[in-house]
């Protein structure tokens, strides 16, 4: 990952943002520099193994890395949502919270079985939502090609859950500690 350095310089660190000890990574910074977020989307699109039909995105900043990859890959934009924010018939899958729990949906003809899907976010921590991403894309029959992040957080282990569960994994930039 040393090859991006010049991405990884474009994230700004907020020390103890949302409480003490922690190192918010503020990928903001980068959106702001129309030649760094050109230059992470190329870098993100040469990774992906193979053609695929859908980006699906993780709400909220996976929206923006989603359809920005989406052009170049030709493919289509599938929204993985926070459940109750999707107006048609959908599927979902709960997750665990460090205090209790939450839902994730996608409309339920969002992905034909057998589509090949590109999961993506902008961070990847303790895996927890990416993890549920994954299983409510195995329910809609998606053959899971990749899940990508901008950022990976090692020491939290997300990336390591899915690689564990089967998932290919790929990031750009690796930041020690939370």
């Amino acid at each position: 990952m040393a090859e991006n350095d010049d991405l990884k310089a474009l994230i700004r660190t907020i020390p103890d943002f949302p409480k003490p000890g922690i190192q918010f990574r503020d990928i903001t910074t980068l959106l702001l520099d129309a030649g760094g977020f050109a230059t992470a989307i190329d870098r993100m699109a040469a990774a992906v193994p193979g053609p695929i039909d859908l980006v699906a995105g993780i709400e909220a900043r996976g929206f923006l890395f989603a359809a920005a990859l989406a052009a170049p890959l030709r493919a289509g934009v599938l929204l993985i949502r926070k459940d109750g924010k999707l107006p048609g018939a959908t599927i979902a899958e709960d997750y665990a919270l460090e205090y209790g729990q939450d839902r994730i949906a996608i409309h339920a003809d969002a992905c034909a079985p057998g589509a090949r899907v590109l999961l993506v976010d902008d961070l990847i921590a303790t895996g927890g939502t990416a993890r549920a991403a994954v299983r409510l894309l195995a329910k809609a029959g998606a053959e899971l090609v990749q899940a990508q992040f901008l950022v990976d957080l090692p020491d939290l282990g997300g990336a390591d859950a899915l690689r564990a569960d089967g998932v290919a994994v790929a990031s750009l930039i690796a930041f020690p500690g939370h």
